[in-house]
């Protein structure tokens, strides 16, 4: 694995970059295999990304779409990250509906709703042991370290053996893939904007430091993994790749 770091001047910047190399991930794939996976964030960072793909001419009927987590809240809730998506992009494109592969928050249990997905994505990448590996997998971070819905000192950290799990912020309930699924995947991004984010990034970029405090670190991907810092974010840092 080749840690891939760029620093961008700005959130613009930072943004165009992610666009370029988001629509080279799809068409590489698509190219390649035939069809693209890609597995969403959720936050403010990757809405105006989301935008800029919309505006982009694809083979929409050969991308599928997934989440990478979910709060766990109704389809139509303003904190649902699937709703962020539909509303910055695929609302605004022809993609069959059957490519869009939301997580589910309709169960009482939360537990089951995670072995649905889970579930969901065997049938769909036809794994029946093992872990699929997605094309891409866009992440960020939070000012606390934690990525997708795996944060800091909680049990979905130390799972293994699942493809989903149940995440936990502040008492709340999430859906999220694991550690192990994301590092499956063929290129995983992180997308990274805000002076906010530069104390947790010194950390995940440490040469030592706890992984269970700063989740992010535990993402160490079989594939390419890609870091794109706005320079608010980025600045500290003085390593640029390795």
């Amino acid at each position: 694995m080749k840690r891939k770091v760029e620093v961008l001047p700005d959130q613009a910047a930072l943004i165009e970059r992610s666009l370029q190399l988001t629509v080279d991930k799809i068409k590489a794939a698509i190219n390649e295999r035939g069809l693209c996976t890609i597995a969403l964030s959720g936050g403010s960072t990757p809405k105006p990304l989301y935008e800029a793909i919309a505006a982009q001419q694809l083979a929409w009927d050969k991308i599928h779409v997934f989440w990478g987590d979910e709060r766990y809240v109704p389809p139509d809730h303003p904190d649902s990250n699937q709703l962020m998506a539909r509303r910055a992009w695929l609302d605004s494109v022809n993609i069959p509906e059957a490519n869009i592969h939301p997580i589910p928050t309709d169960e009482a249990d939360p537990a089951v709703a995670a072995r649905k997905y889970e579930e969901h994505l065997t049938q769909f990448f036809q794994t029946q042991a093992g872990f699929p590996a997605l094309d891409l997998i866009l992440l960020g971070i939070g000012d606390d370290g934690h990525t997708a819905s795996l944060f800091p000192h909680t049990e979905a950290l130390k799972v293994r053996d699942q493809l989903i799990t149940v995440g936990n912020k502040d008492g709340q309930p999430r859906i999220t893939f694991t550690a192990p699924l994301i590092n499956n995947a063929r290129c995983v991004m992180f997308i990274v904007a805000g002076d906010n984010k530069r104390a947790a990034l010194a950390e995940i970029f440490a040469p030592v430091a706890d992984d269970f405090t700063y989740p992010s670190r535990l993402i160490q991907p079989e594939g390419e993994l890609w870091w794109l810092l706005d320079q608010a974010a980025g600045q500290d840092l003085k390593l640029k790749a390795e």
